[in-house]
């Protein structure tokens, strides 16, 4: 990667994780529900009755309360757990699962892990992001786990990324190795931008 290309990356990166900390408690709970309703329509277009998600920080679009809830309506949610070689493993999420702080600090599941090919059996990926642009190319928060994952996968289903609705934008910086979404899910909209893939 161009130092040009990651100097830009890391500014952006910087100037929306300032904007997501200076929301507040009522728009970050108005956020979630507003993710929970938007994520819910989506796995029912979708017919999808396997998915992958993400354990949402708390400065991300929250996504908790969605995945609790399709667990307990009998939807396999898979749950990404990192790995120090830079790949994801995956545990079936529970309607009453624990959750432990992993590697970087991030959320996520405890319970028995799956490996990486895990993933190609789900109708559907979610996965953070810190914004897409119009094209659908994600700007991730600068680790790889996610671009890794999905430049790897024989068969890809549909892939949104979440974030709230000033973080999709014309252009966001990237590389050969940046991986692009079908769409996007914000607290108001579901987006398609890109045919499915592959």
């Amino acid at each position: 990667m161009s130092d040009a290309i990651a100097d830009a990356k890391r500014a952006l990166r910087a100037e929306l994780r300032e904007r997501r900390q200076l929301l507040s408690a009522a728009a970050r709970e108005s956020a979630e529900a507003g993710i929970h309703a938007q994520l819910d329509a989506l796995v029912a277009e979708h017919d999808a009755r396997s998915i992958s998600c993400f354990l949402s920080t708390t400065t991300e679009p929250g996504t908790r309360s969605f995945v609790t809830d399709a667990a307990a309506r009998g939807i396999r949610v898979l749950l990404p757990v990192t790995r120090t070689d830079g790949l994801l493993d995956w545990a079936v999420a529970t309607p009453d699962g624990d959750i432990a702080e992993g590697l970087f600090g991030l959320p996520e599941p405890v319970g028995e892990l799956l490996g990486p090919i895990a993933l190609n059996d789900v109708d559907l990926l979610v996965v953070p992001a810190a914004a897409v642009d119009r094209t659908g190319m994600r700007l991730g928060w600068g680790r790889g786990f996610y671009d890794k994952t999905l430049g790897s996968m024989e068969r890809c289903p549909p892939v949104y990324a979440v974030v709230f609705d000033s973080e999709v934008v014309d252009e966001v910086p990237s590389d050969v190795h940046d991986q692009r979404v079908t769409g996007v899910v914000t607290p108001t909209q579901t987006i398609t931008l890109t045919p499915t893939r592959r």
